[in-house]
């Protein structure tokens, strides 16, 4: 099946294909097949669940890179297929981010998580509000739970901070930063220093995408909100004046600058960024928590921003629907386990009750030179909200402006040029919507 296909059939008539969202009580299976896009989820499942399953059930994680809607096309042809599937090869649990939640949130492949699951809101009272939200569909149906929430902040590295600011204070760095007119200024004090403000394109977008005030997709029109226009200057800006060193997100030239002997200030991401993607990369040597590890912390920085996580939704016509309930109330539910997972793997967990619990303990974070990242977590956590400014196309509406506008950034096209890049990929991807 193409992809033009699979994307067509799973926004048009999956709810047609897929079977009913009515979890009928049948004999339980002994596989439970897991979509995931990367295996962060299978790591946390393995660490802090996989000890419950019952005996003779076999675990088999498919996972697919999230690029390009890799992810959800294979995703999709099997939930298309579901009602037919043989009883071991149905999918019953698979893991959304926030740039397509929508998409799973209001189709009948996906559980209600109190009807048909059998969680109730007594069971996820402290989950944090946005994190409902999010996964709550048109029907007034809560379709996903998650262990984590996303309050995100500025991650800067504390040798530098100190050599050009004074102070690796985080409060004090904080008030160096507070605004884009002081963060672009301390820019300028670090590239007179010989350092770069940030590594890339891209790293300072998800402060101007989240403080949108329009989706990316209203009906089937495309449209710009004022916030990706800022974006655009201000890289442009920042590339121009060499406040960054040009690279591109998640790319090995990025990746690097975050090692010992790196030039660069700060990266922009919540808990999961800093635990996931760049513990390693700070590393010298892999597991030895050596290199630039622990000499990092974080702070609000120029505007508050959330970025992604993760949400586990249970696939109709799922044979486990008994585990799919013990998997969500243990890892999204279950205090006890939320602090363990925040303690081991740096979370940000979806309890500001568990954060605090942990904050009040004297926790302190190794990769961040023992700051205590739960009380900013906390902190920023409960302020969180969505305004109607997310849509179910915005993995590609992202990964296409911010791929037009790399050629923009470095001077090999005009805006206008970019601009039109970007429309005709957009609508190559999805041709359904309109300019």
């Amino acid at each position: 099946m193409t992809k033009r296909l699979v994307i067509g059939a799973c926004m048009m008539a999956l709810a047609v294909t897929a079977v009913s969202a009515k979890a009928k009580k049948v004999e339980q299976g002994k596989v439970l097949n897991i979509y995931v896009w990367n295996d962060e989820f299978k790591s946390r499942f393995n660490d802090f669940y996989a000890s419950r399953l019952p005996a003779g059930v076999k675990v088999n994680f498919i996972q697919t890179p999230n690029q390009d809607n890799a992810y959800q096309n294979k995703l999709d042809e099997a939930l298309l297929k579901q009602a037919k599937a043989k009883a071991d090869e149905k999918v019953d649990l698979f893991c959304v981010e926030a740039d397509y939640a929508l998409k799973y949130v209001n189709s009948e492949a996906t559980l209600d998580v109190y009807k048909d699951v059998g969680l109730t809101a007594k069971d996820t009272a402290n989950q944090l509000q946005y994190t409902k939200d999010i996964m709550t569909s048109a029907k007034k149906q809560l379709k996903g739970v998650s262990w984590q929430s996303t309050p995100a902040g500025m991650i800067y590295r504390r040798s530098i901070a100190k050599a050009v600011l004074g102070t690796d204070d985080p409060a004090k760095v904080q008030a160096q930063v507070s605004d884009m007119s002081k963060f672009k200024a301390v820019a300028a004090k670090m590239k007179a220093a010989g350092y770069t403000m940030v590594s890339g394109y891209d790293d300072m977008f998800r402060l101007y995408y989240d403080n949108m005030k329009s989706a990316f997709v209203k009906g089937n029109k495309i449209v710009i909100d004022p916030k990706i226009n800022e974006w655009i200057a201000d890289t442009k800006e920042f590339t121009d004046k060499g406040w960054n060193a040009k690279t591109s997100l998640w790319s090995t030239e990025w990746s690097a600058n975050m090692k010992k002997n790196a030039k660069v200030f700060c990266f922009f991401g919540p808990g999961w960024f800093f635990d996931y993607s760049m513990s390693g990369n700070a590393e010298d040597n892999p597991g030895k928590k050596d290199g630039s590890y622990g000499d990092w912390a974080i702070v609000k920085g120029p505007a508050a921003f959330s970025w992604g996580g993760t949400w586990i939704c249970a696939a109709a016509g799922t044979d486990n629907i008994d585990i799919i309930k013990d998997v969500m109330l243990t890892l999204t539910c279950d205090t006890a386990t939320l602090k363990k997972i925040a303690i081991n793997a740096g979370d940000c967990v979806n309890s500001v009750a568990a954060m605090k619990e942990i904050s009040a303990s004297g926790y302190k974070n190794a990769f961040l030179g023992g700051q205590d990242n739960q009380a900013f977590f906390a902190e920023n956590a409960s302020a969180l909200s969505k305004r109607g400014n997310m849509s179910m196309y915005d993995q590609g509406m992202v990964e296409q402006v911010q791929g037009a506008m790399k050629d923009y950034f470095a001077g090999s096209v005009s805006l206008d040029k970019a601009w039109s890049n970007f429309y005709t990929a957009i609508q190559e991807k999805y041709p359904n919507l309109q300019k």
